[in-house]
Order: C-alpha cells, then sequence, then structure tokens
C-alpha cells in the first residue's frame, strides 16, 4: 500500500505496472530530459498510456494526459497530448488552447488540422478558415497538409458554400489509384461533398475509392490496420485479365518492377514495398489498368 506522502496530489488514472517510460516513442521521450528521471518516467507512462487508449476510451485518455500536465505542463508533447484527448472528448475549446500552446512552446505546425476543426467544433467556421490560411502549406508534412484540406472543407460547408469545400479538397494528393495513408479519409470527404452537390454518380466514385484504399491498406471498419503500412504506397492500376494469365513468376517480377517505378515517382521514405499477398490483393480490389489519375491522399 502507497505510504501516505507518497500518493499523489490529485486522483490519478491508474498505470498498469508493466506500462513502462520505454512505451513511449524515442522523439516523445527526449522532449522529457528536462525533467528529473522519476518525473520523467511518471509523465512518459502517462504518455504512454494515452497513446494506447486514445481510440478505445478517449476519456480515459484525457485523464492520463491531465496527470502528465499537472507533472510537465511546460512540455511541448504533454500540451499536444492533452490538446488531442481533448478533441477526442469533443472540449474543442479545450483542445484549442492547448494546441495553441503546443504551437507556441513548439514553433510546431503539426497540429494544425485539429485546431482548424476545434473552431469548427466551438461554432467559429470563420475562424477555423483564417486560422488554416494563417500557416505556409507548403511547409507542412504531407499528412498534416491533407488533414488541414480536409478541415478547411468541413469548415467551407458549415458556411454552406458546397463549391469552396469541393475547391479545398483539390490538392496533389488526391489520386484515386495510389493508397497511402491519407488516402481513404480524403477520398471519402470529397465522396461527402459531391453527395452534397448533388452529383451522385461522382460521388459513389470516390466513396468506392475510399473503401478500397482502406482495404488495401489493410484498415476495417473500425479504423484499425491488419497490415501495417507506414507512409505506404499502394499502386492500384492492374489489369485483371492479365493478372488472371500471369504465373507466379511473371507475377513476382512485376511486383519487382512496380516497387522500382514507384521509388522513382514517390519519395523513398514515403514509399513501401508491398508483400506479393498485399499485391494480389490490391489487385483484386482495383481492377483497372494504368496510371492515369492524377491525386493526392489523407
Amino acid at each position: 500500500m502507497q505510504a501516505t506522502n507518497e500518493r499523489p496530489r490529485f486522483d490519478e488514472p491508474q498505470i498498469p505496472e508493466e506500462v513502462t517510460a520505454r512505451d513511449l516513442n524515442g522523439a516523445a521521450r527526449n522532449e522529457l530530459k528536462t525533467l528529473s528521471k522519476e518525473n520523467a518516467e511518471h509523465v512518459a507512462r502517462h504518455l504512454a498510456m494515452a497513446s494506447r487508449l486514445i481510440d478505445e476510451d478517449p476519456a480515459l485518455a484525457h485523464e492520463h494526459a491531465l496527470a502528465a500536465s499537472r507533472s510537465a505542463g511546460r512540455i511541448a508533447i504533454v500540451r499536444e497530448t492533452l490538446g488531442i484527448t481533448a478533441y477526442a472528448t469533443e472540449d474543442f475549446a479545450l483542445a484549442l488552447r492547448e494546441l495553441r500552446t503546443f504551437r507556441r512552446i513548439s514553433g510546431k505546425d503539426d497540429q494544425i488540422a485539429l485546431m482548424v476543426d476545434s473552431e469548427r467544433g466551438i461554432g467559429r467556421p470563420d475562424r477555423a478558415l483564417e486560422t488554416g490560411r494563417s500557416v505556409d502549406r507548403s511547409t507542412l508534412a504531407t499528412p498534416v497538409r491533407v488533414a488541414l484540406a480536409i478541415a478547411m472543407s468541413g469548415a467551407r460547408l458549415d458556411q454552406g458554400d458546397l463549391e469552396l469545400a469541393l475547391g479545398e479538397l483539390e490538392i496533389p494528393e488526391l489520386d484515386p489509384d495510389r493508397a497511402f495513408e491519407w488516402s481513404p479519409a480524403l477520398f471519402a470527404a470529397r465522396a461527402a461533398v459531391l453527395e452534397d452537390l448533388g452529383r451522385d454518380d461522382e460521388a459513389a466514385f470516390w466513396a468506392h475509392r475510399a473503401e478500397v484504399a482502406a482495404e488495401a491498406l489493410g484498415i476495417d471498419e473500425a479504423g484499425d490496420e491488419e497490415i501495417f503500412i507506414e507512409d505506404g504506397l499502394i499502386e492500384g492500376d492492374f489489369d485483371d485479365d492479365a493478372a488472371d494469365a500471369d504465373t507466379e513468376d511473371e507475377t513476382a517480377a512485376e511486383a519487382t518492377s512496380e516497387s522500382e517505378a514507384s521509388e522513382d515517382s514517390v519519395p523513398e521514405s514515403d514509399a513501401v514495398d508491398a508483400e506479393p499477398s498485399v499485391e494480389d490483393e490490391v489487385r483484386e480490389l482495383l481492377g483497372e489498368s494504368d496510371d492515369d489519375a492524377e491525386t493526392p491522399g489523407a
């Protein structure tokens, strides 16, 4: 039993004994080096729990983020985590405050999309658009840029500007024949706007592409990854007839050729070689031939 003088000042959520600071990623742990060893361990374990619980129990994840913030409120990763968990629990005012603090401490725009969405959650689409326009999108990492485009489109929808909402999604990552980690959300957002515009055939096309991208990336309906592909690229243009005629050796040769072609057109850090079984699955899902589209992901 914990001694009285060792009890935390606040009622903190319990952390399983097996969870250690090592469960937090290295970059985040590095940010905690200014803390005492004991406090860094304490904060890291709460952050690790927040990360673990954010999807299945956002309220509990938020409690862990709050516990971390009480011990390390001046650390950027702590304020970022608190902002993200607040957003997940739909406390948009708190999320906006914490994400602004994270931005001020770190100088990073990594959570600009959540800031835009938080402004929307408060009911301020005008401010949401102003926030999104305040950053240089060319400096953003691709997943952040795509998330921002989706958030800005949502703000346009809040204002009733359907054509402008569609225009926000016209970004280089909107490629229906390639699946990156951001593709399902981007395709689905486009489908939703097209449906609102009454362009049902186009909406159906992009909705189908969103499903195909999710399946190609191994993401089930709950959003869980069955096959882990980080910043993955899946080519979507395959000929079903040719696939039926291929022998196993020809299939392997094509996989190697496609992988080399992807490396020529995609930054090495973004491209991931798919296992033959994944390519076979994608061949069945995307029954088309050739790369004629030009689009981005989400």
